[in-house]
């Protein structure tokens, strides 16, 4: 089995969508469905089946992705020690996308790698592209894009959002839970304050007062106190051990989540290890 089938199932696996897996590895929606076939007859096991979220992995296939991103991981460390590419890594990630999977990457390649340098910008992702396309970091992982000619938007699936807050668990409606509610944002030009001013809009409700806060675990620690209600993925909220959340409706549950890098911009083998090992399962 070659490399770039691996990439292709891994690719399906995580994307959810043959279609999406096609754009993001610039192939013909055809010949990555024939790559998909291919491992299944060569396994001889049906590998994804398909549900409302789309291509989802049976259990031989989750064992397979398993095993691939180790193999894929392992290729990687190859062409990094084999090519002599600098250890360096040159990020920028939005404050509410750092999880324990970014920290386990981090972990892991300077474990691997004692001299690697790392420069890491947080921020919102109108911050990221802007760093991008001044030169100052690399790649970005970000929630929602601009759709800039200058950058490349790899889409790397998607992310649930729930509201926050110490009464979002009693209220009878979302409505309730906003009413008279301020809102607790990350900063100004967060995505999450954006999605969370067009459902107060969709509900005719007057927004009570704004607070930016700054820091995760203060936006968290303050909605848990009652001070106010935020939008915050359910990653973190399990993460941080939150209780108090609401599942939103459908058109505002889910966030696309893009890797983004400048336009024609080749990740290097260690960029491309960190990238696997921050989006293991």
């Amino acid at each position: 089995m070659d490399i770039e089938n691996m990439i292709a199932f891994v690719t399906v696996a995580e994307l959810k969508s043959v279609s999406a897996a096609a754009s993001n590895m610039n192939h013909l929606q055809s010949n990555m469905t024939a790559k998909i076939k291919k491992i299944e007859n060569h396994y001889r096991q049906q590998l994804f089946f398909r549900s409302t979220r789309g291509m989802e992995l049976t259990p031989e296939g989750e064992k397979l992705y398993r095993q691939y991103k180790k193999l894929l991981l392992l290729w990687e460390e190859t062409e990094q020690e084999m090519n002599r590419r600098e250890l360096k890594l040159r990020l920028g990630i939005m404050q509410s996308v750092i999880s324990e999977n970014i920290t386990k990457a981090f972990s892991d390649l300077y474990e691997k790698y004692p001299n690697m340098s790392v420069t890491l910008i947080t921020g919102s992702t109108e911050k990221m592209e802007e760093e991008l396309i001044e030169g100052n970091i690399d790649l970005a992982y970000t929630f929602g894009k601009s759709d800039l000619q200058q950058l490349h938007y790899r889409p790397i699936g998607s992310e649930e959002l729930v509201l926050v807050g110490k009464r979002v668990k009693t209220a009878a409606s979302l409505a309730q839970c906003l009413q008279s509610e301020t809102m607790l944002i990350l900063s100004k030009n967060c995505l999450y304050a954006s999605i969370l001013q067009r459902i107060y809009s969709a509900h005719g409700i007057h927004l009570a007062s704004k607070t930016e806060v700054g820091v995760l675990e203060t936006l968290l620690r303050l909605a848990s106190l009652g001070m106010g209600v935020a939008l915050i993925s359910k990653t973190t909220v399990r993460e941080f051990g939150v209780t108090d959340f609401m599942e939103l409706p459908q058109e505002y549950r889910y966030i696309d989540k893009f890797l983004v890098t400048r336009t024609n911009y080749e990740l290097s083998p260690l960029e491309r290890q960190f990238f696997k090992i921050s989006q293991s399962l």
